[in-house]
């Protein structure tokens, strides 16, 4: 697929999806949303890729939020930026998402990351989350999840505060899991993939279908039982006998269930 406002690159088994709006703090517009949900949804669908890397243009920033120009003035769906469409794809999709941060990470730009698995960021790299102090806030994926990483009572003093927060201050709450020098932030991202792609594919889709089962409900749990288990169970003899039965219209045979 051809994209306007990301670049989608896949080398070996890293997918890399790079925000591509430099100009304009790579702040994600409703196409951006959508285009990176799409591309998500392509990659869910492919086995060529194990891990997926989302990181921005230049090295300046990361994301900085979202702008709704061109969008309908109107209060219902319409005129509300998809960002949940992007970050429900990030956290269904089986494989396991890292945000290489090449810059700031503010306001959405930072819920971003927090939605992705793991992140790696370098040394210069900011975090912030501004709600409040812009008129807006999130809360969802952004607040949730946040307090999954740092706890409740910094969770709050984030979003209470707005304060910027450098890499090391990020990696020491447990925001972020690496930081590395600025000019090798590409290279140690690739590192950190390919230790990832290395695991158990099927493995790690149910690593990640475990962890986001608590905060999923039923769409959660079912990534596991449908995604996972389901389609496991679909080759087995047990599953073959009864579908055979079914359509001779006999008693299925227990004997023949096996394992």
């Amino acid at each position: 697929m051809t994209y306007k406002e990301i670049i989608y690159v896949e080398d070996g088994p890293v997918g890399t999806i790079t925000m591509n709006r430099p100009e304009d703090g790579n702040m994600f517009t409703e196409t951006m949303c959508h285009e990176i949900r799409d591309c998500i949804e392509g990659i869910r669908r492919e086995t060529r890729t194990r891990v997926v890397v989302l990181t921005g243009a230049g090295d300046r920033f990361f994301c900085i939020g979202g702008r709704k120009d061109g969008m309908e003035k109107t209060k219902l769906y319409a005129g509300v930026l998809p960002t949940l469409e992007m970050y429900d794809a990030i956290d269904r999709l089986q494989k396991p998402v890292i945000a290489s941060i090449n810059g700031m990470a503010v306001g959405g730009g930072n819920v971003l990351q927090v939605v992705c698995d793991v992140t790696i960021a370098k040394e210069s790299a900011i975090f912030r989350q501004v709600g409040p102090m812009v008129g807006s806030f999130d809360g969802g994926y952004g607040t949730w999840y946040l307090e999954d990483l740092v706890g409740k009572k910094r969770a709050k003093e984030i979003w209470y505060t707005n304060s910027k927060m450098t890499a090391a201050y990020a990696k020491e709450i447990g925001l972020i899991n690496r930081v590395v020098p600025d000019h090798q932030l590409a290279e140690k991202t690739r590192e950190f993939a390919l230790e990832i792609a290395d695991r158990g594919a099927f493995a790690l889709a149910s690593i990640k279908g475990a962890f986001n089962a608590r905060h999923g409900g039923v769409s959660g749990l079912s990534r596991v039982t449908h995604d996972l288990l389901l389609s496991q169970y679909i080759g087995t003899d047990e599953a073959k006998e009864l579908g055979e039965s079914f359509a001779e219209r006999r008693k299925p045979d227990p004997t023949r269930f096996g394992n």
